[in-house]
């Protein structure tokens, strides 16, 4: 997944006027990346996929960086992370053509086109490495504006009633949503 890393870094202007800067996160970004957690509401970095307010999480993932496994892009605001979104690929199996994506946004950034962005250059991403289909797992009533994003961007959605948990043990409907590139 590294054959886009030479367009970066590069700046995004949201719909607010305010610029950010793109790039891939390095190892030397993990203590912003830790904050950058840190910062955001309890109820989103619970549902994170990894125990994101654990710094020795992070400064695993800042150790073995392999971008062609995790390609992990960050939106700054200056040196503020702002945005993470992750493009994940197998290396074997059936599902090795499908890539999937997470990202997480500071609530001060969103609905300003960040996650669009964010998404819209992990798509480039994926298609310039020959996978052919994108895939995201979101909670239903809790990431519906992540979900009419990708469905903006053409994915497709399909509905998962009850299929994941809180952390206090409450079920949740999903919505896997699949792009064919």
């Amino acid at each position: 997944m590294n054959s886009n890393l030479y367009r970066y870094p590069q700046q995004a202007v949201l719909r607010d006027g305010r610029r950010v800067t793109l790039r891939p996160f390095a190892q030397g970004d993990v203590s912003a990346l830790h904050d950058f957690f840190l910062r955001l509401p309890h109820e989103l970095r619970s549902f994170a996929w990894d125990r994101v307010e654990s710094r020795a999480t992070i400064e695993a993932w800042g150790a073995g960086i392999d971008y062609a496994k995790v390609f992990p892009l960050l939106a700054l605001d200056g040196s503020r992370i702002v945005g993470d979104a992750t493009l994940h690929r197998r290396e074997h199996g059936p599902l090795r053509l499908v890539g999937r994506l997470r990202w997480l946004i500071d609530p001060e950034f969103r609905a300003v086109g960040l996650g669009s962005i964010l998404v819209n250059h992990l798509i480039d991403s994926a298609r310039a490495n020959g996978l052919r289909h994108l895939s995201c797992l979101l909670i239903r009533d809790l990431e519906a504006d992540a979900i009419e994003t990708l469905v903006e961007l053409g994915f497709e959605a399909r509905h998962i009633p009850r299929y994941g948990t809180d952390p206090d043990g409450g079920e949740h409907d999903m919505s896997l949503l699949v792009l064919r590139l």
